[in-house]
């Protein structure tokens, strides 16, 4: 008896424990670009203001921005920071992500058009939370490989 009450809190401790750890989770929020301290290749849209909320056991990334002609742009990727694809909603150039956690602060991103990779990336959340960090390298449509990096600032 007592031991089936120890199991049980310790599985109630469990689930807690992981709950609180994903609310606490620093990519959680909205993030606005800092244009000044980015580096995107030429010819390549922005996405001006990212959130992540959590959407029941799920992540919810909306993403708004301009394309390379200075069109607005919107999309929506729903789907758990597992390394699996999910798909996205809106984009141009892909239509599906994988995010895969590397650390509490770090996040691996593979990017696929139709299961093809278009580009990886990495995001790093700094230390204080204040800032996040997207480096990306991919292969456009014109063959030419192309690296970025876009700093966000907690808003």
């Amino acid at each position: 008896m007592i031991q089936t009450r120890i199991a049980m809190v310790a599985v109630a401790l469990s689930f807690v424990t992981a709950a609180a750890c994903f609310a606490a989770s620093p990519h959680m929020g909205t993030w606005k670009l800092n244009e000044a301290k980015s580096k995107m290749p030429a010819g390549m849209g922005k996405n001006t203001t990212v959130v992540y909320a959590e959407q029941g056991d799920k992540i919810k990334v909306t993403v708004d921005g301009v394309d390379k002609d200075g069109k607005p742009t919107h999309s929506v990727w729903v789907g758990k920071f597992d390394g699996k694809a999910y798909p996205s909603k809106g984009n141009l150039s892909w239509n599906s992500a994988a995010y895969k956690v590397v650390n509490d602060r770090t996040n691996d991103l593979t990017t696929m058009k139709d299961g093809k990779i278009v580009w990886t990336g990495r995001i790093t959340v700094s230390a204080d939370g204040k800032s996040r960090t997207v480096t990306i390298n991919g292969t456009g449509a014109d063959g030419k490989k192309f690296k970025g990096k876009a700093v966000y600032d907690k808003a």
